[in-house]
């Protein structure tokens, strides 16, 4: 808690000797005058304006390019031109802006979280008031079914339990007593106070506030899911650093160009300056974004459609094939959070229970066989089940329970054995309900005129009341296996039982510690999901960490590590402990453990921040209020889309609308599919881009007239990119996908002999280009049809290029026809250059004329040479790589 405020409640407690000066409260004065100091308790979140967010996309090295292009037509009197090319500007920025808008604000789910009312005491009357007026030193009185509206210091309890996995990822609820605690005690063992936004499921209190709004827990939170600034996708800084690159390059060679073109005195000012423009516009790859949105767009899609995930930002659907860290919250991520009972003994004889969750779906086994039901085994269920005050509903195939987790294991463990819905045999008569001080819960029942006392809760507490009736009561032995039980991380309670006379009719502690006959142990815990072990499997061939960050107990939190198999020897470390290492520390802890235990939400963001100054690409997926910040950290934040808190769904990237993890592995797949093919596209989209500025720059610097138009040649870029490039979005995912080891950080898009094939494939596209331009003008043919033709020449030299680039294998082996919709766009482009080179509306604006059969051979021969020229450096490559296997 905040120290100004603790000490202000050190104040009230010196003045406050008894539980009746507490409740006398603040003064209205005195609390007037708190809120004047220290404001409402609510959460304020700040937006960030749609202009600027609008403004912000134009913050790009390409589109400072094309702006400057289109002003220079502008003033040379091109509008249609300056036109064409402000298009292309304004639709890139759209598309950056509609995917950055769509995100949502967490900080509003927050607020929302947080109660509308309060009861306080105010001049010795108990009342009801807003929750944003409480102040530090108001006395708060909760009950079960409360939202805890502060942070509390528990001051009085009556069996006061609060429910908190949503900000400590505990799956039970907390027992809270006024005790006082260790001073660095982690969030989850801090009994004695009570967190705003947290439920109170059993019991009353009362607590003395010593935290409102931005400085409550939930309230950090919020101020870290606003502080956090979340950096830019391994995919957006590959792009956005060639996306520079380029453009300084093709700045550079305008320059260059320009400047020899005034020494030279190769065209008048105007002339040159519209030649120079029309180089930067056909180099620069203005179909870049589009096609790269489109690709990730489709993968969105095809995410929602067969993954059940929904992602709300296109880059993130690629980020999660980047990844080299996978941190994962435990409880409702990993595991189910529903307690569930996995071993039983009784008497002699252990037992396994088959099925996982609240669902009654299973069996006791014995050595992995169905056992019969003996009179002790039945008096076992019926106990636990009778010592009871949960119930267990299924609604519309969900099974769900009101109340205490531990007991809902109890009930799901006899349905079983007995049908749901079936009545027990048993009559109620009285309940003695789960008291913290004493730590069992008894029920007394009647069944065929015999009363029954039925006693649920700590082994320890059971033991004495057995050994209270039977001295022989081996205590020890008994010890020894919840000792081993909870070594494995689970939680064990005892049962037992009691024939009473027929007189008694109510409970009381009296009866029973007066003896009881023990009847044996129940082992529980929160499963991890089944379907998780093989994702994690999975997950880790494919070269990627998982790491665990939960608030559990590190006991618990080893032990479901390794069932899971996060790692061969697990390493843990408790949130505590990581509070006192320095940041270099930290790094190194964050790379060598895979458990994080007892941690705070502080903490959770704090392992992410270390991971990535470690060069690591980190997805968190989480399902909590606490894990908010977390999400919002990572590079990619995962949230579950059932069981995830709405604050925890705003914070993430992508959401798994199942809750299940094992979708992660495939979003992994999808997202390395969509890189590759965002890969083949700009390895696609660069060397016809290239072409093109060769051309303009070999007739500036030969002084001839230039064959491209600027219009043309935007034509050629986007046009094209929107058609057949886009035929690259369907391509299916390479062998072995899933086996490679995830891209470093900071490596570069292309490897040497992709920039050689870029070079080459340029210089082949603008040499056969100029050489049929030369060809047709020295046959009479006219600058209009030459120059069509070399746009045809230039589209051909993309169709034919597709096959090449679309897969590592040979063009026309089996792999032709994986992507049907290639042909499709191949089609349409085709149709389009029909329209382009024929329509006389068309001609007008792109400075086209009618070619006849020959010019279209043409293209066609230039095409297929590009082909077989790539696919032949294709062919070598394989022989060379063929040659490394077998010297290895």
């Amino acid at each position: 808690m905040d120290i100004k405020y603790y000490q202000l409640y050190l104040e009230e407690l010196k003045k406050k000797n008894r539980i009746q000066d507490f409740e006398q409260g603040l003064s209205d004065e005195e609390a007037k005058k708190r809120l004047e100091e220290f404001g409402l308790n609510k959460l304020e979140s700040k937006k960030t304006p749609k202009w600027k967010m609008f403004l912000s996309q134009f913050n790009n090295m390409v589109i400072y390019v094309l702006i400057f292009a289109a002003l220079i037509t502008l003033i040379l009197g091109h509008y249609s031109d300056s036109i064409i090319i402000g298009l292309v500007v304004i639709i890139n920025s759209l598309i950056g802006y509609f995917q950055e808008a769509s995100a949502s604000n967490a900080l509003e789910r927050i607020k929302e979280m947080l109660s509308i009312n309060a009861t306080v005491y105010r001049d010795g009357q108990r009342k009801e008031i807003s929750a944003e007026d409480l102040v530090p030193g108001d006395t708060v009185f909760l009950e079960a079914g409360d939202n805890v509206p502060a942070d509390l210091r528990i001051i009085n309890s009556d069996n006061l339990r609060i429910q908190e996995s949503s900000l400590t990822g505990e799956t039970n609820s907390v027992e809270k007593s006024s005790d006082v605690i260790k001073e660095d005690s982690a969030l989850a063992d801090q009994t004695n106070m009570a967190f705003a936004t947290t439920a109170v499921t059993k019991g009353s209190g009362i607590g003395s506030v010593v935290a409102t709004a931005e400085n409550t827990e939930i309230g950090k939170i919020s101020t870290e899911v606003s502080s956090v600034k979340k950096r830019k996708t391994p995919l957006m800084q590959v792009i956005d650093k060639l996306g520079s690159s380029v453009s300084y390059f093709i700045v550079a060679a305008a320059v260059i160009t320009f400047f020899i073109g005034l020494l030279f005195n190769v065209y008048s000012i105007s002339v040159l300056s519209m030649a120079v423009v029309s180089m930067v516009v056909g180099t620069i790859p203005e179909g870049l974004p589009a096609t790269t949105s489109v690709i990730l767009a489709k993968g969105v899609n095809d995410m929602a459609k067969n993954q059940n995930t929904i992602i709300k930002t296109l880059p993130a659907v690629e980020t999660l094939g980047s990844v080299d860290v996978i941190a994962t919250d435990k409880t409702g991520t990993l595991t189910k959070n529903e307690m569930t009972v996995t071993d039983i003994v009784v008497l002699d004889d252990e037992f396994q229970v088959t099925g996982i969750g609240y669902e009654p779906v299973g069996e006791i086994v014995k050595n992995d066989q169905p056992v019969e039901m003996n009179e002790k085994l039945q008096l076992f269920l019926e106990s636990g089940y009778q010592a009871n005050d949960t119930h267990l509903s299924n609604d519309d195939g969900e099974w769900k329970i009101v109340g205490e987790p531990t007991d809902g294991a109890f009930l799901s463990l006899y349905h079983k054995v007995f049908p749901y819905g079936k009545e027990s045999d048993f009559e109620s008569i009285d309940i003695l309900p789960f008291d913290s001080d004493y730590r069992y819960i008894a029920r007394l029942v009647k069944k065929d005129d015999q009363n029954y006392l039925f006693v649920k809760g700590s082994p320890d507490k059971l033991f004495q009341m057995a050994k209270n009736n039977d001295d022989s009561f081996d205590q020890d032995s008994w010890s020894q296996k919840v000792k081993k039980f909870s070594e494995d991380g689970k939680r064990v309670i005892g049962v037992g039982y009691k024939k009473v006379s027929n007189e008694t009719t109510t409970i009381t502690h009296d009866l029973i510690n007066n003896g009881l006959n023990f009847l044996g142990l129940a082992a529980i815990i929160d499963p991890p999901r089944e379907e998780v072990i093989e994702a994690l499997e999975e997950i880790r061939s494919a070269g990627v960490e998982v790491k665990m960050i939960t608030g559990d107990s590190p006991i618990t939190a080893s032990a479901i590590g390794e069932k899971l198999g996060l790692a061969q020897n697990i390493n843990a470390i408790t949130g505590p402990k990581w509070d006192r290492l320095s940041d270099s520390e930290r790094i190194k802890a964050a790379d060598e453990n895979q458990v994080f235990a007892r941690t705070t939400p502080g903490n959770k963001i704090e392992i992410i921040e270390a991971l990535q100054k470690n060069n690591k690409v980190t997805a968190m997926t989480g399902d909590g209020v606490n894990d908010a910040p977390a999400l919002k950290q990572a590079d990619i934040g995962v949230a579950m889309g059932i069981k995830g808190t709405d604050v925890a769904k705003d914070s993430a990237d992508m959401i798994l609308t199942d809750d299940n993890f094992a979708t992660i592995s495939k979003a992994m797949r999808e997202g390395r599919r969509i890189f590759d093919n965002i890969k083949k596209s700009i390895l696609y989209l660069l060397p016809i881009s290239f072409s093109e500025g060769l051309i303009i720059m070999y007739s500036i610097l030969t002084k001839s007239e230039i064959p491209l138009h600027p219009t043309q040649l935007l034509w050629i870029n986007m046009v094209s990119a929107i058609t057949i490039q886009f035929a690259l979005t369907f391509e299916p995912a390479e062998d072995g996908i899933m086996s490679r080891p995830p891209r470093k950080t900071g490596s570069k898009l292309m490897s040497r002999h992709d920039l050689f094939q870029v070079t080459y494939i340029s210089i082949l596209m603008a040499v056969i280009s100029l050489i049929i331009d030369a060809f047709l003008r020295g046959n009479g043919v006219s600058a209009v049809i030459s120059s069509t033709t070399m746009v045809n020449v230039l589209i051909m030299g993309k169709i034919f290029y597709l096959f090449n680039i679309r897969s590592q294998k040979p063009a026309f082996s089996r792999n032709f026809f994986s992507n049907p919709k290639a042909f499709y766009f191949v089609g349409l482009m085709l149709l389009l250059q029909v329209v382009l080179t024929y329509v006389p509306f068309m001609q007008e604006i792109f400075y086209t004329g009618s070619l006849g059969i020959t010019e279209w051979v043409l293209a066609i021969v230039g095409g297929a040479i590009i082909l077989l020229v790539a696919e032949f450096d294709k062919y070598i490559c394989r022989l060379k790589l063929r040659g490394q296997f077998q010297r290895v």
